[in-house]
């Protein structure tokens, strides 16, 4: 398991590039590997829970605790990063905020029908090719598609 540092928070300013941490929760089932995608809000794409960083937690911990807001799901992650996906969040005060998004693979454990954003948002499990093809960033696309967690990193 990686060793992750909690992170404190400094300010940034609007126009500079935000970073959220996402996650990739997925499980293996009758030996295949499912991901759970979520909708977003507003637009209802296809998407990976994801949020801003929390002050004093690791990049990890905040994409599991945001896994469980918006997808009622628990699960362990190893700590490391997939990768990388770039794309522009919708903000109702400050436009379009270019964004990036750091991935961690959260191995699903636990599956709520109530948690925080429940009803506000569609979940569905599917195979990471659908995954693939379902959500808009194409970097974000490639890491679906190539992630395997039986496999050694």
């Amino acid at each position: 398991m990686i060793k992750q540092l909690p992170i404190t928070i400094t300010g940034a300013r609007k126009d500079e590039i935000r970073t959220q941490f996402a996650a990739l929760c997925y499980r293996i089932h009758k030996k295949k590997i499912r991901i759970l995608l979520i909708t977003s809000r507003g637009t209802r794409r296809w998407i990976v829970p994801k949020g801003w960083p929390v002050d004093g937690q690791t990049p990890a911990e905040t994409a599991a605790q945001e896994a469980w807001e918006e997808a009622g799901v628990r699960g362990r992650s190893d700590g490391r990063c997939l990768g990388i996906y770039s794309y522009s969040k919708e903000t109702e005060n400050n436009g379009d905020l270019p964004c990036l998004g750091m991935i961690f693979p959260v191995e699903v454990t636990a599956i709520a029908d109530d948690f925080p954003e429940a009803g506000q948002r569609e979940r569905v499990w599917m195979s990471r090719k659908k995954a693939a093809k379902l959500v808009d960033e194409p970097e974000l696309s490639r890491i679906l598609l190539d992630f395997d967690p039986r496999q050694d990193s």
